[in-house]
């Protein structure tokens, strides 16, 4: 068995984001037949809960639109250029020892992502990006900006895919473990939605700084057992 979430977009009083975990069978190994299998697993356990259908967003997924909303897949604006999200947060982490390890930046996603340095180079404390820094709280919240970033240029094109194709109810990440890490692009896609709903994306996107101090007023204004509700792993 294993413990896999499914994120629901919701609105901004209720959080944005609701995260609902589901214990699920676990068909081990790294073929791509057990991945899909685990999928079913949680987009079934979802159903009987009510939460239909759900698209899986990560390179393992079977529609065209949950592969391209992989982080693997996306790209954030650089400079003049762009450069593939996992490049980018993992080049722009500032730890104790060192950082941010910007060369990582054009060398392959999954070589940027085992970078030894990013181990050795003790606690990390921060982002920086483009000259901005990142805090680390609210949780996720670079992630979450590289993510919106990524998307914002295709912003119409991806809500008609996602919502007006299919109304989806919730996304997942086969791959996340929420025992070992924090940021989800399952997570940041329902934040996506959520935001476009709303007519919010926009505003949000319009500085680093302003959608730093928004999401930071934001979480302020949600009444702890809102947090609870919506993040039941968190304490508060």
């Amino acid at each position: 068995m294993a413990e896999r979430p499914v994120f629901v977009p919701t609105n901004e009083r209720e959080g944005y984001v609701k995260q609902l975990d589901f214990n699920i069978a676990w068909a081990g190994g790294f073929a791509a037949v057990q991945k899909q299998k685990n999928i079913r697993s949680l987009h079934n356990a979802a159903e009987r809960r009510g939460y239909a259908p759900l698209l899986e967003v990560s390179s393992k997924s079977d529609e065209k639109a949950g592969r391209h909303l992989s982080a693997f897949h996306l790209r954030v604006p650089f400079e003049d250029d762009s450069i593939p999200l996992e490049n980018a947060f993992q080049g722009s982490k500032v730890f104790e020892d060192g950082g941010p390890f910007i060369d990582l930046y054009h060398v392959d996603p999954r070589e940027a992502k085992r970078d030894a340095r990013l181990k050795e180079a003790g606690r990390l404390v921060g982002f920086r990006f483009e000259s901005t820094d990142f805090p680390l709280t609210p949780t996720t919240i670079f992630y979450d900006w590289l993510y919106l970033s990524a998307v914002l240029p295709y912003r119409e094109w991806l809500m008609k895919r996602i919502t007006s194709d299919v109304e989806y109810a919730g996304f997942t990440d086969i791959e996340f473990n929420p025992a070992k890490s924090v940021n989800c692009q399952a997570k940041s896609c329902a934040l996506f939605v959520s935001l476009m709903r709303e007519n919010k994306l926009e505003q949000y996107m319009a500085s680093p700084e302003i959608f730093i101090s928004s999401i930071e007023k934001h979480m302020r204004s949600i009444r702890p057992h809102d947090l609870r509700r919506n993040h039941p792993q968190l304490s508060v």
